[in-house]
């Protein structure tokens, strides 16, 4: 678990020597810089991906380079420790890129090829022990659904089409992979959670679609053919329950000191509140004035109950 430190103000309310300080700090150091490396690996590979899947004109050719990238970085995973450690993490995120890809374009990208690749992806991220492979899997996993993004000039499109599924589906997995990430080693560990904050992000996804349309429960009436009204699942339904969910799940990150948690609360919160409020009032001065003043007053809110949670100093001798 990791969690975040003052070590200046530690330092000066003496809970932490000068020496001990200094060596958190350097530990924290090496951390952030692979962070770094991650981040820019991670970007580098969708994109050679991504290329290289437009430019394969052969499906056989991206079956075979795929493969044969994942097996040399699961090779070089197992066999030559750390120096090779970026290369290898390289290779088996940008084969399995490849390879599921070819997949999905082999089979047109029908439910049966997003289910493999859902299996695949969770299955290589194991493997290479790589975050960005489990939250792919997870990310699939929504496109089984239907969910699906896109971009065009200046606009962001979301589409979810079954957002009670998702809530529900997503919760589930949420919870499993936090209970098991607290039964896995280190690195085992970090892709549970790297899984379970993937589905958050799809659980406040789907509440968000379902807020403002409501969920129809197409997939229902699609397996049962019975005749139901347009929209099943009202759109105050998810709102409410999209605002109860986030301040139970806040206040367990409080609880809980888990801050990536309690960001991402916070975060939907805004986004929840900002969508409702101009959604029905919509964006004149006072409504956005009102806004602004009502978030003041829950960070405020906010900020004196974590004071009040706080250990209080120690006393110097």
């Amino acid at each position: 678990m990791k969690i975040t430190l003052d070590l200046s103000k530690l330092v000066e309310e003496g809970r932490l020597t000068p020496a001990e300080a200094e060596r958190l700090k350097r530990l924290a150091a090496g951390d952030t810089g692979s962070l770094g490396v991650n981040i820019l690996v991670g970007f580098g590979v969708i994109s050679v991906a991504l290329g290289l899947a437009a430019l394969f004109q052969d499906i056989t050719a991206g079956f075979v380079a795929g493969g044969a990238l994942f097996a040399l970085g699961t090779f070089l995973t197992y066999t030559r420790g750390q120096q090779w450690w970026l290369l290898a993490q390289i290779c088996t995120v940008l084969g399995a890129l490849i390879f599921c890809g070819t997949l999905m374009v082999y089979f047109e990208g029908s439910l049966a090829a997003l289910a493999t690749v859902t299996v695949l992806l969770a299955g290589a991220g194991i493997l290479a022990r790589s975050g960005l492979l489990m939250a792919a899997s997870v990310l699939t996993l929504g496109a089984c659904l239907g969910a699906k993004a896109g971009y065009w000039h200046a606009t962001y499109a979301l589409a979810i089409y079954e957002p009670l599924l998702t809530v529900l589906l997503f919760s589930g997995l949420a919870l499993a992979t936090y209970w098991l990430s607290h039964r896995l080693p280190a690195d085992y560990e970090r892709l549970a959670l790297m899984a379970s904050r993937t589905a958050v992000l799809m659980v406040n996804f789907g509440f968000w679609i379902g807020s403002l349309w409501g969920d129809r429960l197409l997939l229902l009436r699609g397996l049962t053919r019975a005749e139901r009204p347009d929209v099943v699942v009202q759109d105050w339904v998810f709102g409410v329950g999209w605002a109860l969910a986030l301040v139970a799940v806040g206040a367990w990150g409080v609880k809980a000191n888990r801050r990536w948690v309690v960001n991402i609360a916070a975060v939907f919160a805004a986004i929840h509140f900002y969508t409702q409020w101009f959604e029905r009032l919509g964006a004149t001065p006072v409504s956005v004035l009102l806004a602004g003043v009502i978030m003041l007053a829950i960070a405020l809110a906010l900020w004196r109950f974590n004071s009040g949670g706080a250990a209080p100093q120690e006393k110097a001798a």
